[in-house]
């Protein structure tokens, strides 16, 4: 990979922690927080917003020419062929509660392939790192995906899309359990996906993702080792993705769960 993706990738990881500052002076003073309902279980707060324009002014001074997609603010259409992907808040829904489960993410893609993925989680100060075929990281520590081999040696990560079927998830569920294996939901997406990347679980699995929730996550995954369904560059920025990742040991077995649960 060039010396200009390691450049990114220290940027990223810089300004995920900055913006991670930023975002916990909020979550200390939660009283005073504005909040809006964006839907069922969907979320937005003053601090999404404030961060999310904090990140993107750094990004504009450094890199004018990129294209910048996030969750809060309109897409900026760039002319160098790379893409930044932010998620300012990912676990708003818990932000706004109090619970210290929630991060920072931030992707680049280079003509759709995800180049760069850092996810940042304040409250514990982790910082998850990778750039393409650099391998990945915790605080600069490398990581590896789960290396068992049985649904039964740990437990899956499971999101809930609001573009999916309710059943769905609940077939996966209950295809888990009858599995000898569990699911772990922390209602943080792209967390999950950094956990996976860290052997903590099997995987993670979500019928439907928005880019700026499952970009830095999947190419961490990959890059710890583990096997992923891979998104298309064509579509992704855009519509988002199916996300089924895991452990190479167990990937062949969460894929087959999702084919029987989300119909695929």
């Amino acid at each position: 990979m060039t010396p200009d993706t390691a450049t990114r990738e220290q940027f990223a990881i810089d300004l995920a922690r900055r913006a991670g500052a930023l975002g916990l002076k909020y979550f200390r003073d939660l009283d005073s927080l504005a909040i809006e309902s964006k839907g069922h279980q969907d979320m937005v707060s003053q601090a999404d917003r404030e961060v999310e324009l904090f990140i993107r002014a750094a990004m504009k001074a450094a890199y004018p020419t990129d294209g910048i997609v996030g969750e809060e603010h309109a897409s900026v259409t760039g002319s160098s062929g790379h893409v930044w992907v932010i998620d300012p808040i990912d676990g708003t829904a818990n932000f706004v509660r109090g619970i210290p489960a929630w991060c920072v993410v931030i992707a680049c893609a280079k003509d759709g392939d995800t180049v760069v993925g850092v996810i940042h989680e304040p409250s514990t100060g982790e910082t998850f790192h990778c750039r393409k075929g650099g391998g990945a990281f915790l605080n600069g520590k490398p990581i590896r995906a789960s290396a068992a081999t049985s649904l039964t040696d740990g437990s899956l990560g499971t999101g809930f899309s609001n573009r999916a079927e309710i059943q769905n998830v609940a077939t996966l569920i209950g295809l888990l359990f009858s599995k000898g294996s569990v699911f772990f939901r922390n209602a943080s997406g792209a967390l999950m996906l950094a956990y996976a990347a860290a052997g903590r679980l099997l995987g993670y699995v979500e019928e439907h993702m928005n880019a700026w929730d499952c970009l830095a996550g999947m190419l961490l995954v990959e890059e710890a080792g583990g096997t992923i369904v891979k998104p298309d560059p064509k579509t992704v920025l855009e519509n988002g993705a199916l996300v089924i990742c895991a452990g190479s040991g167990v990937f062949a077995q969460v894929r087959q769960l999702c084919v029987q649960s989300f119909k695929l």
